[in-house]
């Protein structure tokens, strides 16, 4: 098997992707995972929630450390691995961080047909739905690489986009 790669000239997903949402939750649930935070994630998660910066992130926030050594904002989870703002569904879906919006069109995830295929064992909505076209998958690939996490170098120190 032949493996293209996602910025060649012709990608796997060249002819589009089929995925609809459907609100199942295997994304959200059951195995611990980091949800990073951007400042645009913070805005508009902290109006929705009317709250202040610090005050949505002391409740609902952690630092995790990164491969750069820097500290990453990310969503807190629940003691049983659940989002922080999964009860029933998500709470926050129509304010949800850019990298649940995104999925799955996350840059591992688009490496290969094999990696889209183990991600559809794990997503019902992989494969199914609507056809997103190679520039509208691409799009989500560009704005996630624009929208950096938002970091801390130091204890005190948050370095934002």
């Amino acid at each position: 098997m032949i493996m293209l790669e996602m910025s060649g000239k012709n990608p796997f997903y060249g002819r589009g992707l089929r995925f609809s949402c459907i609100r199942c939750s295997a994304c959200c649930r059951y195995e611990s995972g980091f949800v990073f935070l951007t400042e645009n994630d913070v805005s508009t998660l902290t109006a929705a929630l009317n709250m202040k910066y610090k005050e949505f992130t002391k409740a609902y926030c952690r630092w995790v450390p990164s491969a750069n050594g820097n500290d990453q904002l990310s969503l807190r989870e629940k003691t049983n691995k659940d989002c922080i703002f999964w009860k029933e569904g998500c709470t926050v879906y129509q304010a949800r961080p850019l990298q649940c919006q995104s999925y799955p069109f996350w840059k591992y995830i688009l490496e290969s047909d094999l990696s889209w295929k183990q991600a559809a064992l794990e997503c019902p909505g992989i494969n199914k739905g609507d056809l997103h076209s190679r520039e509208s998958i691409e799009k989500w690939l560009t704005l996630r690489k624009k929208e950096p996490v938002i970091e801390r170098v130091e204890k005190n120190e948050v370095v934002r986009g």
